[in-house]
């Protein structure tokens, strides 16, 4: 029998299979099934983005996407409990039909498979609003939980509203409004009520799901236990964060678009992903029940009061144990084809910029900066030029250049950095970056390091494009007489910073950060 971390016992250990586990809510569930001696199996479509958490060695990855019958009927032999945490938000103006398809195959694969529970995390509902009238967000949530709760498959449907934890997007989107703007107007949502809720709460929630009775089939509204506005929000972050007290003036004018590109010029979070939650916010969304207590009883002191919650993701941001980010999952419509590896690719154009020098430094020292680039470290060459390009990207939608990183020092396959992706990384040798900013083709970048026969350290960068059209074509050729300027800034202070930091600091590997409770 295994015990939990807030003392309650799971009666058995069940085979569990989690969707959307490089996301930002899956990725952190796994370790708590683990934990509660279940065993796992995590759905990707792209299991690679999973090697690197250090949880990867305990579970079993397969390829599958939600949409593909035969992938999710492979991935439901034998499982018990299946976890749908994935939705198609961001794919375009079809979403929603992508959502109900997806989740009605997953529904009949699960009947079909004989799995005992689903359990799906989607949006709490305001009370009274046709659902018509709510936002496409929260419209295709509830549809997807209803259409859970009408498979022969028991369904537990967890209902929540904004989710506070260290790397939630609403928390940052919270954090960044808070922090950057000491006086702000703002859109007429600020007055909305809503009852947040913090991380760890949703995650005990979907652990304690899995062993709910099998004559349980309902939806669970799930929330902490105070009820704000998102003006008494900022204002109690400020107090928490040791801020001075914010002048919050909201006015009516701000539609929900505009609000989204608002938040998405003050913060990280990008209008795609800004616009569902600000449409979220225009109507009331709190807690009408807790009946999810009889079957997951909440311990002393849990739910966490708001101000707790917050305090334990600053302290999260503060100590750099980030676990998973809201830009942990792939950006919808992003370029995802692997770096072609035939030399010869028979797949068009493959535009070059390469260049290598020799380093006087280690192989540890050079691969310490390399591996520290991006986020507030910037990416050593002509920032400017990098900070109008995000912006230019931020400009026609697409993630911008502030995404961050989600650890100051290391990276894992499926990090988001900035406007790239982490696509390959093996410590000490090579970083590989697919860039996910609008354009037209797919981007690469890499930092190699190397030694040369004489055993001295080399570093050698590649640039790489494939462009789609005579577009694509026309963009790298306008862009390159800047590769000198970029690229070649970037190898000259990247070797410049490693031979530094090996005469100021050593080159002694750095040890291991303890793993994020």
């Amino acid at each position: 029998m295994a015990v939990k971390r807030d003392g309650q016992r799971s009666a058995e250990h069940l085979h569990c299979l989690v969707t959307g586990a490089s996301g930002y809510i899956g990725g952190r569930l796994v370790p708590e099934l683990l934990e509660a001696g279940h065993r796992v199996r995590c759905l990707a479509r792209s299991p690679d983005k999973l090697r690197d958490h250090p949880w990867t060695g305990d579970v079993e990855a397969v390829r599958g996407d939600v949409s593909d019958a035969e992938s999710v009927a492979a991935a439901m032999r034998g499982v018990d409990v299946a976890y749908y945490l994935v939705h198609a938000l961001g794919t375009g103006s079809g979403f929603e039909d992508t959502d109900r398809r997806a989740a009605r195959i997953f529904a009949e694969q699960a009947h079909v498979a004989g799995v005992r529970r689903i359990v799906y995390l989607g949006g709490l509902l305001p009370r009274g609003v046709p659902e018509h009238s709510l936002s496409p967000h929260l419209r295709s949530r509830a549809e997807v939980g209803r259409i859970f709760l009408e498979s022969p498959v028991p369904a537990t449907v967890l209902r929540a509203a904004v989710v506070i934890g260290s790397g939630s997007a609403s928390f940052e989107m919270l954090r960044y409004l808070t922090e950057r703007l000491p006086v702000m107007v703002t859109p007429s949502w600020v007055r909305t009520r809503t009852q947040p809720i913090g991380v760890r709460d949703v995650l005990r929630y979907l652990a304690g799901s899995a062993t709910m009775p099998a004559d349980v089939n309902r939806a669970f509204d799930v929330g902490g236990p105070d009820v704000l506005t998102y003006r008494e929000m900022m204002r109690r972050y400020a107090t928490v964060a040791g801020l001075r007290r914010r002048v919050i003036m909201p006015v009516p004018v701000l539609t929900p678009r505009l609000s989204s590109y608002w938040v998405g010029f003050v913060t990280p979070v990008p209008p795609s992903i800004a616009r569902p939650l600000t449409e979220s916010l225009r109507h009331e969304v709190v807690c009408h029940e807790h009946d999810i207590a009889q079957y997951v009883p909440d311990p002393p002191g849990r739910p966490l009061p708001f101000d707790e919650a917050l305090a334990l993701a600053l302290q999260r941001v503060r100590e750099a144990q980030v676990a998973t980010r809201w830009s942990s999952a792939a950006v919808p419509g992003a370029p995802s084809d692997p770096l072609p590896t035939d030399p010869d690719w028979a797949g068009g154009s493959l535009y070059q910029d390469e260049r290598q020098v020799p380093v006087d430094a280690s192989p540890q020292a050079l691969w310490k900066v390399i591996e520290g680039i991006g986020g507030d470290n910037g990416w050593y060459s002509f920032p400017l030029a990098w900070a109008a390009r995000g912006w230019l990207d931020r400009f026609v939608g697409g993630v911008g250049l502030r995404r961050g990183r989600r650890d100051a020092e290391r990276l894992r396959v499926g990090d988001s950095l900035d406007f790239w992706r982490v696509e390959e990384i093996e410590p000490e040798r090579l970083l590989r970056l697919r860039a996910e900013m609008r354009l037209p083709g797919l981007a690469w970048l890499e930092m190699h390091v190397e030694r040369d026969a004489q055993g001295r350290t080399q570093y050698r960068q590649r640039a790489l494009f494939h462009p789609r059209g005579l577009l694509g074509h026309t963009y790298w050729w306008s862009v390159f007489p800047f590769h000198a300027i970029v690229f070649g800034g970037m190898v000259r202070n990247i070797t410049q910073a490693a031979t530094k930091g090996m005469s100021i600091r050593g080159s002694a590997p750095r040890g291991r950060r303890r793993r994020q409770p």
